[in-house]
């Protein structure tokens, strides 16, 4: 292990825990030995579990909302917004997406953490909708339609084939900028 571990060490920890053993291994020592230091390294940066879970929240955030919404934004893809971001969250596996939401529902701080980010995620994606020349309301509702389509797709086990996949892609990017 490096000589001295940073906060963004001990988040990224954090985060591979919580996707792969669940909220409630978030706690100082189980983490210290899986990096191989002290606990005194997590009081080092955390005052508490508590403020590391808030700092994990936040970094959450930060890595699924934020980091997609700038990588969108600064595509240079030939097509529309909209479908560079569609194409972009369901070409990937969302354990830490399903990790997080099972989190919040038994702690207020993560239920808090899921809220805002859905609301950030769908003003977002209202907006790229609206830039396609939608009305306000109709860009909400559709943004409301694909955001339920997310979620059940963070929640399927269900891998399509490749090809299928893409035909799939395709199909939901036609729905979401079809005019009425």
């Amino acid at each position: 292990m490096i000589d001295q571990l940073s906060a963004r060490d001990w988040l990224d920890q954090g985060l591979k825990v919580l996707t792969s053993k669940g909220f409630t291994a978030l706690k100082a020592e189980p983490l210290a030995k899986a990096l191989g230091v002290s606990r005194g390294s997590f009081y080092w940066h955390f005052a508490d579990v508590g403020t590391f879970h808030a700092e994990l929240l936040k970094y959450w955030r930060e890595i699924a909302a934020e980091r997609i919404i700038m990588g969108v934004e600064s595509s240079a893809a030939a097509e529309p917004l909209i479908a560079v971001l569609l194409r972009r969250t369901f070409s990937t596996r969302l354990a830490l997406e399903r990790a997080v939401r099972s989190w919040a529902a038994s702690d207020p701080l993560a239920r808090n953490a899921v809220q805002a980010i859905d609301r950030r995620r769908l003003d977002y994606v209202a907006s790229l909708l609206a830039s396609e020349g939608f009305a306000p309301e109709l860009a909400q509702t559709r943004a409301q339609i694909l955001y339920w389509t997310f979620l059940g797709f963070a929640f399927s086990d269900q891998q399509l084939p490749k090809a299928r996949h893409e035909v799939v892609i395709t199909e939901l990017i036609r729905i979401a900028l079809a005019k009425p």
